[in-house]
């Protein structure tokens, strides 16, 4: 195995194991040379999304990276802002003239609307969805998906007709979700995390001190290991060159399983606070 390394999808294509995250990075030239230089160390996912207001540059930096348009895996995202069909369709479309491109390979509903909040949140959701399945059979996204929905939130789509092929949550060690992971992957559902290293906060964790120590590699290469290990693909972020390089180092070692049980029962930490029953 190595950095091209890929899951598949419900509908037969792969999808990289390792991705590239660009939230908060300004769009523009710094997103655009961080895309270059991602693709450069070896990246093909490349992750942004209409709120991370950076799409502009992200096409930008697909266009230089000096790598055929077939050979990225690109990935948007429609705000919580623009659910129900119509609002979703328009925001796809508005996403495809920032980016400046053909297709996408995945786009995703950000986050659900929530039960708390809204009493049609099954409409909303469903809205989104069917504007996404209609792009999906139109072939102007290779591959649809969700980020932030719970089983509750996941059985409405999946009873609507069409599997969501990914689902992006937040995981990382002490924060691990394992009911929605397990739900997915019983659906066969790819499961990606976002925020894979705790937003770095995990990073200074003992026992992932421990154990970087241990195998003789950096915390972030521990805990994007360990995503692996569980089959759930990574997003990180970085600008850092060394950083880039290391976080896609992941295939020449392996968590044993005792080390992977001692990750797994750590208690809650690092976590964001963001909780979609509340959020979406």
């Amino acid at each position: 195995m190595d950095h091209f390394a890929t899951y598949p999808l419900l509908n037969g294509l792969t999808i990289p194991q390792v991705g590239f995250g660009t939230s908060q990075i300004a769009d523009g030239e710094p997103t655009a040379e961080a895309v270059v230089a991602a693709v450069k160390a070896g990246y093909r996912l490349i992750d942004t999304a209409a709120r991370y207001n950076n799409e502009t540059g992200v096409g930008m930096g697909v266009r230089r990276c000096g790598l055929d348009r077939s050979e990225l895996f690109i990935t948007s995202k429609v705000w919580g802002t623009e659910r129900g069909y119509d609002k979703t369709m328009a925001s796809f479309e508005a996403s495809m003239d920032r980016l400046g491109l053909d297709y996408l390979d995945l786009f995703l509903i950000h986050w659900p609307a929530c039960e708390s909040k809204y009493t049609d949140w099954k409409e909303q959701n469903l809205g989104s969805w069917r504007a996404l399945k209609e792009l999906y059979a139109a072939g102007r996204v290779k591959a649809i998906g969700v980020a932030n929905f719970m089983p509750k939130y996941l059985q409405p789509l999946m009873d609507d007709g069409m599997v969501p092929m990914v689902n992006q949550i937040e995981f990382h060690p002490g924060y691990m979700q394992k009911e929605c992971v397990d739900f997915c992957q019983a659906n066969g559902i790819v499961v990606e995390a976002w925020s894979p290293l705790g937003r770095r906060r995990v990073l200074d964790h003992p026992l992932l001190v421990e154990l970087a120590a241990k195998y003789d590699k950096s915390v972030a290469q521990i805990c994007l290991r360990w995503c692996l290990q569980h089959n759930v693909l990574a997003i990180p972020k970085t600008v850092n060159p060394e950083r880039l390089a290391q976080n896609l180092d992941l295939y020449g070692f392996e968590i044993a399983a005792d080390d992977m049980a001692r990750i797994d029962a750590m208690p809650e930490y690092g976590y964001s606070g963001i909780d979609p029953e509340v959020f979406g």
